[in-house]
């Protein structure tokens, strides 16, 4: 086992917690209004992610003290357990639906999205199998297919809720996880293209997803349907200007764009705080990437390498994705903004990520 330093990375823990702490302000800025009118409680969502967030913070000091090598003995029974998970809570009477998706377990504010987990439980067991086969990630056989098999088994099970924004999420973090694992192009290339016509499959067999990708090229084609979010969004955005609103002044929260506090929570901060407010979460972000790629690059072994790899391109995947679709750069896929958007499977999912890079700097050479 690696040896041991005895101070993380204090960096990456500065702008994790500025992050967080701007998103619990953002959240009660953007749901006060809605929190009001539907709870009677203007501080209804921004209590709970409180709770979420100190449950999140308890976690990720607790696991920033766990060997990140206890990830790779528990790997293989953790991703099990999610795949438990991903299977019951199709059932019904154990699954709960939610805005047309049945990707909750639990009750209430304290129900928990099993395909969140599943994202960082991949990540572990990717890690763990790339380190001890990476002499074999060149041949497509042993290599690559048992590892893309893998995770697409995963991606089948999340698309029956259906979640295509998380989905998208693990493949591409896995994606990019083999592919600094030493995978061929050409490999790439051609999986490529029947992963191309497989999405396409799927865009074409539900009729909204069409409606997302039409409404992504012109929302102004259906303005009070598939196109209406998109049009609020850039609505928010536009009149922010330089320097913003002003802090809980946005209007677009009235009522014009559903659910603020969720996946267009950047709407609304570049609103109230304009360019300069979106260009700084943008730069806490990539800060963030960056000291999360010298961790990787520091790691004392390929567990520990790949691991920060894993966590580190799955939040930059869901922020590109989430400020892309809220910017109207890509369809809108109901992905979370990292740290800052309003839920708790997501914002505790995130936080025990960082708990592991954190631990994996304490045994990093930078």
């Amino acid at each position: 086992m690696p040896t041991k330093k005895t101070t993380p990375d204090i960096i990456l823990l500065i702008i994790t917690l500025t992050l967080l702490a701007i998103g619990l302000i953002m959240v009660y800025s953007a749901s006060a209004v809605w929190a009001e009118y539907k709870f009677q409680d203007a501080f209804f969502f921004a209590k709970r992610q409180l709770l979420f967030a100190g449950v999140g913070i308890a976690a990720m000091f607790f696991i920033m003290n766990i060997s990140y090598w206890t990830w790779r003995t528990w790997s293989k029974t953790i991703l099990i357990f999610c795949f438990v998970l991903l299977v019951l809570v199709l059932i019904p009477g154990i699954g709960n639906v939610r805005n047309g998706s049945r990707s909750w377990i639990g009750v209430g504010a304290f129900s928990i999205q099993p395909s969140e987990f599943m994202k960082l439980a991949m990540i572990a067991f990717l890690a763990k199998y790339l380190s001890e086969r990476q002499k074999f990630i060149t041949s497509f056989r042993k290599g690559l297919v048992p590892s893309l098999g893998l995770v697409f088994a995963a991606f089948a099970m999340i698309m029956l809720q259906p979640d295509l924004g998380t989905g998208t999420v693990m493949i591409g973090t896995s994606i990019v996880m083999i592919f600094i694992a030493g995978a061929k192009i050409s490999h790439f290339a051609g999986l490529g293209l029947i992963g191309v016509a497989g999405f396409v499959g799927l865009i074409a067999s539900a009729p909204y997803r069409i409606k997302r990708i039409t409404s992504f090229l012109d929302p102004w084609q259906d303005p009070l349907g598939s196109g209406f979010q998109i049009i609020q969004s850039l609505y928010a955005i536009g009149p922010g200007g330089l320097f913003g609103l002003g802090l809980g002044e946005s209007r677009q929260k009235f009522f014009y764009l559903p659910e603020p506090q969720t996946d267009f929570i950047f709407a609304i901060l570049s609103e109230e705080l304009g360019f300069i407010g979106g260009s700084f979460i943008i730069l806490l972000f990539a800060l963030l990437l960056w000291r999360g790629i010298r961790i990787a690059i520091g790691a004392p072994d390929l567990y520990g390498s790949f691991l920060a790899i894993g966590i580190i391109a799955m939040i930059a995947i869901q922020v590109m994705i989430n400020i892309g679709v809220v910017t109207g750069l890509m369809p809108v896929t109901g992905i979370t903004l990292p740290f800052l958007s309003y839920g708790g499977s997501s914002l505790t999912l995130m936080l025990v990520a960082i708990g592991v890079l954190l631990n994996i700097s304490r045994y990093s050479r930078y």
